[in-house]
């Protein structure tokens, strides 16, 4: 297959808005892919690398001076080996090698395919085609239920094993996935809740409410001496977090797989600030005497036992059993009363407000639903930003008023909900004017706009009925909290989550 072919779906997938139109197209592309071309190709389609991160950055794909190519020559297999040699290249000079390696592919490459690869190189290419859709366009190329492959691909956490697993072996493979030590999973997703009173009418009480952390998102596996450490985004990043992997091996168990928070505290045992704590993060630290200190609030496998399937109350009662001291604390099926003071305490300890879970629902990993609920004193949801306007007054020279969007649940494309400034910073305003840029989609003489992919967590007062924006709500006193680098345009909030904040 040439690799023009994948870009030009890329490019018909991104111009329309139908999710039926998309999915069909992008199966349509799965489907005539070889057996050896198909993990690339549904891994490009998805915004990713199959070799994950290349070590070439911004600057240097930008500063590629070749001409481009006049005819489509370069072949799927030919783009994958060229980026598979760029990602193995290591020890003294291997940045060098690698532009060489890179300039020799960006030449024989027609300008929609340096474009193509540009984005994708740089994390930049969002197309529509979210996993969520590509799973669906896999399951109608392999003929099999979208169900099947949803939950492989959770258990696999890499969709490119999942799709060669429906091609070649059908239901039959898809059904043998596990949960496996050391691979991580798609972890399961909170939905905004409204109010205290109303998440515990939704489950009739039958809950376990936990104090929300303001930390990051960590999964860690253990069998044996063995210990692997994932990000939300199921980044490895076992290196960088030598606490974590000690304390998990001194956890009574022989093999366990735990979900929960990390967060660095001050010396009065207070949460610092979440950018201190994704500081720790970074690919280069230089905060390693920062500790994070982990709180696990969900046990998804125990000593050989797989607990995805069971109700929360029973993997609570593994995480109590195994990781006592480092567990969230929680209350079961207080009442309301008790839950307010709850929530009272967990604001008063410097936490963001309570999750409130249903006992009954098992662990919907990848999956936002309602059985995870997380209330907070303010509204706040993680947005993308669709564009930015140029600040005047003390603003001028900076982007600033940004335009923001919610996902829509059916087609993943982004619904503008609202406009603000409010919240900015001196040192956002400039961060986003240097960031802004990279992400540009379009511009006029008053607006950048971009591509949705920055997620910013947004505070609100409420939500009204508004003509003003297509998703035809608007939000109330908006003003930003933070950016989230660890979250994905996947993981914004949806429009029904912000509908559901309407009076």
């Amino acid at each position: 297959m040439l690799f023009s072919h994948v870009v030009r779906v890329s490019a018909a997938v991104r111009a329309t808005t139908s999710r039926k139109t998309k999915i069909a197209t992008l199966a349509e592309l799965l489907g005539s892919a070889a057996p050896e071309e198909l993990a690339p190709v549904v891994a490009w389609v998805s915004g990713e690398l199959p070799q994950g991160r290349l070590g070439i950055g911004w600057r240097t794909l930008t500063a590629l001076e070749h001409g481009a190519a006049q005819d489509e020559q370069l072949s799927v297999i030919e783009v994958d080996d060229a980026l598979r040699r760029i990602a193995e290249t290591k020890g003294t000079g291997a940045r060098a090698t690698r532009v060489e390696l890179l300039a020799g592919l960006w030449a024989t490459a027609t300008r929609d395919e340096q474009s193509f690869l540009l984005r994708l190189l740089s994390g930049e290419l969002r197309q529509g085609a979210l996993a969520a859709l590509v799973v669906e366009a896999v399951a109608v190329a392999a003929r099999v239920p979208v169900e099947l492959v949803r939950r492989a691909y959770m258990l696999s956490g890499q969709l490119p094993i999942t799709a060669a697993a429906a091609r070649t072996g059908g239901e039959a493979a898809l059904r043998e996935f596990r949960l496996e030590v050391g691979r991580a999973v798609r972890p399961m997703l909170a939905a905004p809740g409204a109010s205290l009173e109303e998440a515990m009418a939704e489950f009739d009480g039958a809950v376990s409410v936990e104090h929300k952390m303001d930390g990051a998102r960590i999964q860690v596996h253990r069998r044996g001496a063995e210990v692997w450490v994932f990000t939300r985004t199921l980044r490895d990043i076992t290196g960088g977090v030598p606490e974590l992997v000690e304390l998990a091996r001194g956890l009574d168990c022989e093999s366990v797989v735990l979900d929960g928070e990390t967060l660095a505290l001050d010396d009065a045992g207070r949460p610092r600030p979440f950018q201190e704590t994704m500081s720790r993060f970074a690919e280069v630290s230089s905060t390693r005497e920062l500790l994070l200190h982990p709180y696990f609030f969900d046990c998804l496998h125990l000593d050989g036992v797989d607990l995805l399937d069971a109700p929360l109350l029973e993997r609570r009662a593994a995480l109590t059993k195994v990781a006592p001291t480092q567990s969230i604390p929680a209350i079961i099926r207080p009442d309301n009363e008790v839950v307010e003071e709850y929530f009272d305490g967990a604001l008063a300890s410097g936490h963001e407000g309570v999750m409130i879970k249903a006992l009954d629902a098992p662990y919907a990993a990848g999956r936002r639903g309602r059985a995870w609920q997380k209330i907070k004193p303010t509204h706040t949801l993680d947005l993308l930003v669709l564009g930015a306007e140029w600040g005047y007054g003390r603003r001028t020279g900076y982007l600033s008023n940004l335009h923001l969007g919610a996902r829509d649940g059916e087609t993943g494309e982004p619904v503008m909900v609202g406009k603000t400034f409010k919240g900015l910073t001196d040192a956002l305003l400039q961060w986003q004017t240097v960031e802004f840029p990279r992400h540009e989609r379009s511009s006029d003489e008053h607006t950048v706009y971009l591509w949705p992919e920055l997620v910013v967590e947004i505070a609100l007062d409420g939500v009204q009925v508004s003509s003003r924006y297509p998703g035809a709500v608007a939000l109330r006193f908006a003003r930003v909290v933070r950016y989230r680098p660890d979250k994905r345009p996947e993981d914004a909030d949806t429009i029904d989550a912000v509908r559901r904040l309407l009076p």
